[in-house]
Parts: C-alpha cells; structure tokens; sequence
C-alpha cells in the first residue's frame, strides 16, 4: 500500500481535505447536527440519539475532536462534548474561501 504523500500539498490543501473528510460519514454529520440542535453540552445519550453502537460513536467523536470541531469535558465517570465554536468558525471560513472559488475560464470544455 502506497503513502498517502500529504506532505507535498499545501497546508491549507491538507486543512481543506481533513475538514472535508470529517463530513464525508453521515454519522458526524448527525452528530454535529445533534450537538447544534441542543446547543449544549451532550453526555451519552449520543447512542440513542444516532443509533449506532457506542464503540462506533466513540470512533467518529475522536475523529472531530481531533480535528477540534469539537470538545469534551469530563464530568464524573461520563465525556460531555459540544460544538468548539471558535475552531467551527475557522472550519467555516477555510471551507468558504474554497468553495466560494469561481470559474474564470467560461470557455472550458
């Protein structure tokens, strides 16, 4: 299996990426949604909510907390997350500047 060679795109390029990766599974799409919708912080019941298995929920929670989308506070034997609204509207701003790119060439194929 070949490397993946990140290292020879940008930062921003592999930013870009990683944001867009983290949307690329409904289930953190849907956790993000949930996180939103509450507008606070959310301990457990992310299982029911989603419904997918815990270990599977953990996995796509670790994954937008890496990216810092999220954060996680401990609270007695539990993980209470929510939206980490300054690296949300980084994400935003990156993404927009992006996706806000338009065609110059109007001749093109």
């Amino acid at each position: 299996m070949g490397l993946a060679k990140t290292e020879i795109f940008t930062d921003k390029q592999n930013e870009i990426a990683l944001f867009a990766k983290v949307f690329g599974h409904p289930a953190r799409v849907a956790i993000l949604q949930h996180l939103f919708k509450l507008n606070a912080c959310v301990c457990g019941d992310l299982v029911n909510e989603i419904g997918l298995a815990q270990p599977t929920i953990s996995q796509h929670l670790k994954e937008l907390k890496h990216l810092g989308l999220i954060k996680g506070n401990v609270e007695g034997t539990s993980v209470c997350y929510c939206i980490n609204i300054e690296n949300w509207i980084k994400m935003k701003n990156v993404m927009f500047q992006f996706l806000n790119q338009d065609m110059t060439n109007q001749h093109c194929c």
